[in-house]
């Protein structure tokens, strides 16, 4: 089996894979279709609406992150899927009832919101962390890469799924049918060979382990870099159910098909992004600062983009870069942590990730009807680029990322990075020397250097030099 998809050829794996593809697809079905009702026919196209049911979806990930980590590190994770997915499950049965009969009301999308998101900040980190029993460590990474690019390649066939039935059914429907899927996971879950799952380190049981996890980050200045990297982007960026949908509805004037298939065809950008990840044996935050630099870039220019067809175009490379961007940071937080606090620092990353919504989703909302949906997109720019630039600052102070360039009778340009593993000593030295055409042929520099020895010179210089410490 190739590199990129190794972590499949384990039989665990395969089976956990086969039911969250699954139950991904109707995910990003209900999603799609529970912000065209609430954009579309519980309101008059209001998008702040929709930013409170992502604040109420997502923000219990930030009151429940301390308990919810723990709950992952202390008890077994296959179980805790078991109970979350199920109840998730029950969820969008209820609402998919009340809105098949047409009794739904704004308050109860929020409600059900709501409840969805306290299962899931007890589900998200048991799920992020639970792939370390599936693979070996070795695999951790391509593993993770892979759950994103199941996510994603879901992305490109749920919304555009949900666009249809929304439009021939109803949303009603769709919550429906997101609840059977929901059942894939819990079978797979059941399906799995005990005898092949890999334990890991649980948490003790002594008082101060939550405190415990929070000590753990704070002692590690690159996973702190990394988590505000990811709120950043996570808050004012990756909310893109409000600017897709408004950019459709208000900016171009077309429905609900028109919403899914962007979401679907920027699913085409964060599946290969994904892929990308997964070939690479280890996660490096030179490729954070790559994807948020790369994110706000491509923002920026789906922000100026004068046509639908312009913008989906573009979008592509929005979801390329930004699952490079959280692919890489996912994987290089969860490779990188001891075993036992796995749990509780997955948490923390979800928690910023996804509780700075409550925050940046109503923002983007109300930017998007006060402005204008292309000045939304403007706001997830400006969040990509400066996430880089955090990046870029830390590397310079911490990983003496070093820049360097002289123009003195011979070009020479010097870069110089410590690395990005941890522990880690690496460096890289560049020196490229162009010996003064003039000089040379004088025979002699003003060091009195002569031809030969300039010769000598440049080609020791001309070389790369690298020393890396395995992490």
């Amino acid at each position: 089996m190739s590199a990129m998809f190794r972590s499949l050829s384990g039989v665990n794996y395969r089976i956990w894979f086969s039911g969250a593809l699954v139950s991904n697809i109707g995910t990003w079905m209900q999603r799609t279709a529970q912000d065209w009702i609430v954009l579309t026919q519980l309101t008059n196209h209001n998008a702040a609406a929709v930013g409170i049911v992502m604040a109420l979806q997502f923000g219990p990930q930030l009151l429940l992150m301390p308990w919810s980590g723990l709950i992952a590190d202390r008890f077994d994770r296959r179980k805790l899927l078991i109970l979350t997915q199920s109840l998730m499950g029950a969820l969008a049965l209820g609402l998919g009832i009340i809105t098949v009969f047409g009794v739904v009301e704004l308050w109860q999308v929020y409600l059900f919101a709501l409840a969805l998101g306290v299962v899931s900040a007890i589900d998200a980190p048991a799920r992020q962390t639970f792939v370390g029993e599936l693979v070996t460590h070795e695999n951790m990474s391509n593993a993770v890469a892979l759950n994103s690019a199941s996510f994603n390649g879901a992305r490109m066939i749920g919304p555009a799924v949900a666009g249809v039935l929304t439009a021939l059914v109803g949303a009603g429907w769709v919550f429906m049918i997101n609840a059977v899927t929901f059942g894939f996971t819990v079978l797979a879950m059941f399906l799995l060979r005990k005898s092949l799952l890999r334990p890991q380190a649980r948490a003790s049981r002594e008082r101060g382990q939550l405190m415990a996890g929070f000590r753990y980050v704070r002692g590690r200045p690159d996973i702190i870099v990394v988590l505000i990297v990811v709120f950043l982007v996570g808050t004012f960026g990756f909310n893109f159910a409000i600017f897709t949908s408004t950019m459709t509805t208000v900016t171009f004037g077309l429905g609900a098909s028109e919403f899914g298939f962007l979401s679907s065809i920027m699913a085409i950008g964060s599946v290969a992004g994904a892929l990308m990840a997964a070939r690479r044996a280890e996660a490096r935050l030179r490729l954070v600062l790559i994807g948020a630099a790369g994110f706000g870039v491509a923002c920026g220019v789906a922000a100026f983009m004068p046509t639908y067809g312009l913008f989906a175009v573009t979008l592509v490379f929005v979801g390329f870069a930004s699952l490079t961007l959280m692919t890489t940071a996912n994987a290089y937080v969860q490779t990188t942590t001891e075993p036992a606090m796995r749990g509780r620092v997955m948490a923390l990353y979800m928690a910023i990730f996804a509780g700075g919504t409550p925050l940046g989703a109503p923002l983007v909302g109300w930017v998007a009807d006060e402005f204008g949906p292309r000045w939304a997109v403007g706001v997830a720019a400006a969040s990509g680029i400066l996430a880089a630039v955090v990046v870029l600052i830390w590397m310079v102070k911490y990983r003496d990322l070093k820049v360097r360039l002289r123009l003195r009778g011979n070009q020479r340009s010097r870069v110089r990075y410590a690395g990005d593993g941890l522990p880690a000593t690496a460096s890289v030295a560049v020196a490229l020397a162009e010996a003064d055409a003039d000089a040379i042929a004088a025979g002699a520099d003003a060091d009195g250097t002569t031809l030969g020895d300039d010769q000598e010179t440049a080609t020791r210089e001309i070389a790369v030099i690298e020393a890396t410490t395995p992490r």
